[in-house]
């Protein structure tokens, strides 16, 4: 904005900076990357965020690999440690939706929100640029966990596989943002936040990122697998190379189908509900 601005006289003489004419889309892009330049100057300033995220899934992993991994057996035979890796980064990027809430309550509560919506700027900014925001700190946080699952001994198959496999997880990462944002907005306070994990935690454990839903019993085991963690999981480990542990249902022989339906389907219900919550909030 700077080099292209001009500047003009108002009725009290005062001289002020003109933003340059441009179309609508320009200005909805510009707004939208202050956004996110701004979520990554506070992540690049407290990098202790991104690790505090990562700390449950990595001691999770180092966990459920090495001291339960031995007693562990998956369906089908294979070695555990490879079939539970793919699920440890579902389930990261799944947690990733309580950051986000907290987040926009956090600004809610001190009035930057507001401060936005006082601004000559493009409405949609704020949420669009939160979420891109989200998303490029996945893509780091993902990055994390591979890197330490490397370390740890999981060899997965690269190739064209690998990319759908990271794409998958991003989309699942991507339709959640939503869900944050929308419940961020909703929520009236940071203490409420404390509660999302009261969600978080039967959504991660009753679905197939630590066991395959056929050792479960069988109604818990029917909710896990349309579990949408469930199908980006079994898809994750089959296009990873890794042992699925899959059975004779529907959602199991299904995984990779399910695993883009259900990204869509939440980002298709809860990305107008945060749109429009963003828009009722008062001035």
């Amino acid at each position: 904005m700077s080099g292209s601005a001009t500047t003009a006289t108002d009725g009290t003489g005062r001289t002020y900076r003109r933003r340059p004419q441009h179309g609508r889309l320009f200005w909805t892009i510009a707004d939208c990357w202050n956004i996110v330049r701004r979520g990554l100057t506070h992540y690049r300033r407290q990098p202790v965020s991104i690790l505090w995220q990562l700390g449950f899934p990595i001691l999770s992993v180092l966990l459920y690999g090495y001291v339960f991994g031995k007693a562990m057996r998956v369906p089908g035979g294979g070695d555990y440690k490879a079939f539970l890796m793919p699920g440890m980064f579902v389930m990261t990027v799944a947690m990733g939706f309580v950051s986000t809430a907290t987040i926009f309550v956090n600004d809610a509560k001190k009035g930057v929100i507001d401060r936005f919506r006082s601004m000559p700027m493009a409405p949609s900014a704020v949420v669009a640029g939160r979420g891109a925001t989200d998303l490029i700190v996945a893509c780091a946080e993902l990055g994390i966990m591979m890197a330490t699952a490397y370390g740890m001994g999981w060899r997965p198959e690269f190739g064209l596989g690998f990319a759908k496999a990271v794409a998958l997880l991003l989309a699942l990462r991507f339709a959640l943002i939503w869900v944050g944002v929308w419940l961020g907005l909703l929520l009236p306070g940071p203490e409420q936040v404390g509660g999302l994990f009261a969600i978080v935690f039967p959504l991660t454990m009753i679905s197939s990122i630590y066991v395959s839903p056929t050792q479960m019993p069988h109604w818990l085991g029917q909710a896990a697998l349309w579990n949408p963690l469930s199908s980006t999981a079994g898809a994750t480990r089959a296009l990873f190379g890794a042992p699925t542990g899959r059975g004779a249902s529907w959602p199991e022989q299904h995984a990779l189908l399910l695993a883009g339906v259900w990204p869509m389907a939440l980002t298709l219900l809860f990305l107008p509900l945060a749109v429009r919550r963003f828009r009722r909030l008062s001035r």
